[in-house]
């Protein structure tokens, strides 16, 4: 028996390294899919007429993702997605837009909430303290930073206040029945570990969107030609 044991631990210890290296492929491919659906999301939400307004994609510093938001809930909600955000690069947000930092969304809310279901989100952050701020660390979502799910699946919300002079604007397009969605209590950051899959190395969100030194990953190439295409310009 004690022979037995020391072959099998030796067996593990060999194998081990190979289901370790099929792991981290794995996980690779679920990163490349999500950068995929993130610019497939982004085209196909970008490519309605009249959905998300031009003069406001155009001011937009940043814009994040999140493919198939699960959420479901009653009376106390939910929400769990995986996405990613581009920013336009240089100073001041002025410049072509740049690598895109893979990003969370985490959190719950409360209201009158019945049903189930998955939600592509694409949230405009509309000035430099609202991407720094997100770049930097967690962001919580307020009151106001819900998503009500219409007849034909998109509506739009600001997050401070109806003026539009708000840091995070919201879009949806929803798949299924949910009356009372919200993104209130969720929150938004970046998904470190993540991006170190995707970009083999250690990096700061911020310098992945912001430095134009990181080379777009094959898989995001969609996403920022997308962006490239309907927003080139930035407008104050």
């Amino acid at each position: 028996m004690r022979k037995f044991l020391t072959n099998l631990t030796c067996i593990l210890f060999v194998v081990a390294p190979f289901f370790a290296e099929l792991a981290s492929a794995a996980d690779q491919t679920k990163d490349d899919d999500r950068l995929r659906n993130c610019g497939t999301v982004l085209k196909e939400v970008l490519d309605i007429p009249d959905n998300i307004p031009q003069d406001l994609l155009d001011k937009a510093d940043c814009v994040v993702v999140f493919p198939s938001v699960l959420k479901a809930a009653f009376i106390v909600g939910a929400s769990y997605g995986r996405g990613s955000m581009s920013c336009r690069t240089g100073e001041d947000f002025r410049g072509p837009w740049g690598a895109p930092t893979m990003m969370a969304l985490e959190g719950g809310s409360f209201g009158f909430q019945i049903g189930g279901e998955a939600t592509d989100f694409v949230l405009l952050v509309m000035n430099e303290r609202g991407a720094r701020g997100i770049l930097a660390s967690k962001v919580k979502l307020g009151a106001d930073a819900s998503v009500a799910a219409g007849p034909v699946g998109r509506d739009s919300s600001a997050e401070t206040d109806a003026t539009l002079r708000a840091e995070i604007l919201s879009y949806s397009r929803a798949r299924g029945l949910f009356a009372g969605v919200s993104l209130e209590g969720s929150t938004i950051r970046p998904d470190n570990s993540d991006n170190q899959r995707v970009y083999g190395r250690k990096i700061p969100a911020s310098n992945i969107v912001l430095s134009r030194r990181v080379a777009v990953p094959p898989a995001a190439k969609q996403l920022v030609s997308t962006l490239d295409d309907k927003t080139p310009a930035h407008r104050p």
